[in-house]
């Protein structure tokens, strides 16, 4: 029996706003996670676990650090002579050119290609999110159904799901009910942007609404307008995800995930055997903890230089703690530098940033958060949930 056909589509366009200081200059996907990785991993070795070969990436705000990220493919075997990776920019000379205003938007302009390519199946992915999912069994589910979309969903606290798509189903797995970001959500169950359709069913509804959008705005989102008349067509099913899945769209959730990884049995492991998150690098030096360092309950990535005190922190690649230097329940991006005397609590420390001797950055409390590549002078303080520099109005 042939192998499906299938495209996944990575959206990696959007500005990640609610990620403040760590996308400015950075689209979300190319945002650092875990020391050594990028968001955009997560979604491209999903795709080397379930064998999918066919990944269009489309890229739009500020795509520089994505694209270097994202390179040939290779560490995701997606470095083919024919199909593999294709990353997808804003273009110009038809109609469908321009800027997109939304997913669906994005979706519909890339269009004519997709049809041209001729899936069986258009696996639809955000990039923002830490989770592990074989496409291929989803896939697998919604051609056994002929749902026009299957969406993938999870559970999460009630409080947030407001963030989100929020869904009702029946016993059998059928969508009933679906709201788009509601104020007041009806359930905790919500769809964690993973989504498998049909593609001429998709496709053509896109045509048909985008006949009737609004030149300006354009066709928005998906949770706008097309999912919800899927779910009126009944044309929609759900398949259910119990396992780990956290989107990092903000940045408490993104430290929060962070600190995830540093449990006794960490909820997800980013290093198992068989299924390793893949990432693109180069060489690095061992880590090393000099004499008179401290480290405790901490991921250390290569060349980092300890010689302070760490504590439940991630620390990324070429980060360097001082000898006198504390730094607890944090995480730090590449390249950091933390002087003699300098105290970083609770906080993320974007890359390049150089702390002064005898700063001090966060406390207990809401999470202090400092933009790449500034320099925090000697004896500085930014408080607890403060943001340096500060956002421009």
């Amino acid at each position: 029996m042939a192998l499906t056909r299938v495209l996944v589509v990575v959206l990696a366009g959007g500005a990640g706003s609610r990620l403040e200081l760590l996308t400015e200059g950075r689209a979300k996907p190319a945002v650092p996670f875990g020391g050594v990785y990028r968001l955009i991993d997560f979604p491209l070795s999903n795709c080397l676990r379930a064998g999918i070969a066919d990944v269009w990436v489309i890229q739009q705000y500020s795509p520089g650090a994505l694209s270097e990220h994202l390179a040939n493919g290779r560490p995701w075997d997606l470095d083919r002579s024919t199909g593999g990776l294709m990353v997808v920019h804003p273009h110009q000379g038809d109609k469908r050119g321009g800027w997109h205003q939304g997913t669906a938007d994005a979706l519909w302009r890339q269009a004519p290609m997709i049809r041209e390519f001729g899936p069986e199946a258009l696996v639809v992915v955000s990039a923002d999110a830490v989770y592990k999912l074989d496409y291929r069994v989803v896939v697998d589910e919604h051609l056994r159904t002929g749902a026009a979309v299957t969406m993938v969903t999870t559970r999460v606290a009630k409080g947030e799901a407001g963030r989100y798509g929020v869904v009702q189903v029946d016993v059998d797995g059928a969508i009933t009910d679906y709201a788009y970001k509601p104020d007041e959500p009806a359930t905790d169950l919500v769809t964690n942007e993973v989504f498998v359709f049909t593609p001429d069913r998709v496709l053509d509804l896109l045509d048909e609404l985008a006949e009737g959008a609004d030149d300006e705005v354009g066709l928005e989102d998906l949770g706008d307008d097309v999912l919800p008349q899927l779910v009126e067509a009944g044309q929609a099913r759900e398949y259910r995800f119990d396992g780990y899945w956290r989107d990092v769209g903000t940045v408490q959730a993104y430290w929060e995930s962070h600190m995830d990884l540093l449990e006794a049995e960490p909820p997800i492991d980013l290093d198992e055997p068989g299924w390793r998150i893949q990432t693109q690098g180069g060489r690095f030096a061992a880590a090393a903890v000099h004499g008179g360092a401290e480290v405790g309950n901490s991921l250390l990535s290569p060349s980092c230089h300890i010689g302070g005190l760490v504590q439940d922190s991630v620390i990324s690649p070429d980060v360097r703690v001082e000898h006198g230097a504390t730094v607890r329940d944090s995480v730090l991006l590449h390249g950091v530098v933390v002087r003699a005397g300098a105290v970083v609590v609770r906080s993320v420390i974007d890359h390049g940033v150089e702390i002064g001797a005898d700063a001090t950055v966060g406390g207990e409390g809401d999470i202090t958060l400092v933009g790449g590549g500034v320099r925090l002078a000697a004896g500085q303080q930014v408080p607890a949930g403060g943001r340096y520099p500060e956002p421009s109005e």
